[in-house]
């Protein structure tokens, strides 16, 4: 087939589902049953929601519910709609000096953490990621300041992904919050392991929102629809559940659109 390239989908996507590999599989998988591009490129969610408002992308995945609301609120979004999920997990040093090894509560890791002042690493790009992040913080009751907490550091590079922040806090023995797909992914090349995790404030919910044709007119909109309806589809959701399983063990996401809930259980 043909793959037509002058009216491509243009999606501005989060960059953590593009590092695992999901939405480059997602978009050539469609590109093969539909014949239409899908042209992608990655930021934090904070960043790709600021592009979007340019005009030049017919849509994104994001994954910052605050963020989320607000574009769709401010008028540049339509449509939002759940696809995908998984969690965050609290990593750190096998030695874990801040002591919070099998917690619960990832407020309450955080917050030893802070007591210990045991190095910490964020991407502080207000990404999904460092939204997520500051979330958890939240819960501690008190935001930790990186001019001023010496122990808080903010990873340079952090607006190039979620891969590169973790080799960095790795290289510097730090604890982090990140995606377990990161986790998965990374972990054979990592000291870093998983201290805090399945607490329900860690779960990361992932969708996609239409970018607004009656503010930008000229943008494939109908495209950009027709490829949504595709990824919460029963084929594109079951692509999403088994992506993974066979190269890692286990699933790096879990399918979770309307359409496939409806007759499943899910988190959301």
């Amino acid at each position: 087939m043909n793959i037509q390239t002058a009216d491509a989908i243009k999606l501005s996507s989060t960059i953590g589902p593009i590092d695992a590999g999901i939405v480059p599989l997602l978009a050539k998988t469609y590109e093969e049953r539909a014949g239409i591009k899908v042209a992608f490129e990655g930021a934090g969610t904070g960043a790709t929601l600021e592009k979007a408002k340019s005009g030049n992308f017919d849509m994104v995945i994001v994954h910052a519910r605050s963020l989320e609301d607000k574009f769709i609120a401010q008028g540049f979004g339509i449509d939002r709609r759940d696809l995908m999920y998984n969690d965050f997990v609290i990593l750190g040093p096998d030695n874990d000096p801040a002591g919070i090894r099998g917690m619960k509560d990832a407020s309450a890791a955080f917050a030893k953490i802070a007591s210990a002042k045991t190095l910490f690493v964020t991407r502080g790009d207000m990404s999904g990621t460092h939204v997520k992040e500051l979330e958890v913080w939240d819960a501690t009751g008190a935001r930790p300041d990186s001019d001023a907490d010496t122990w808080y550091v903010t990873f340079a590079e952090g607006n190039r992904g979620n891969v590169r922040t973790t080799l960095y806090a790795n290289s510097v023995n730090a604890y982090l919050l990140m995606d377990r797909a990161t986790c998965i992914t990374q972990r054979s090349t990592i000291k870093l392991v998983p201290l805090v995790e399945r607490d329900p404030i860690l779960l990361n919910f992932i969708a996609s929102i239409q970018v607004n044709p009656k503010r930008f007119p000229n943008i494939n909109a109908d495209s950009a629809k027709a490829f949504i309806d595709w990824m919460c589809s029963d084929e594109a959701q079951t692509i999403i559940r088994d992506f993974g399983v066979q190269e890692y063990g286990e699933p790096l996401f879990f399918p979770n659109s309307s359409e496939w809930k409806k007759t499943r259980e899910s988190f959301a």
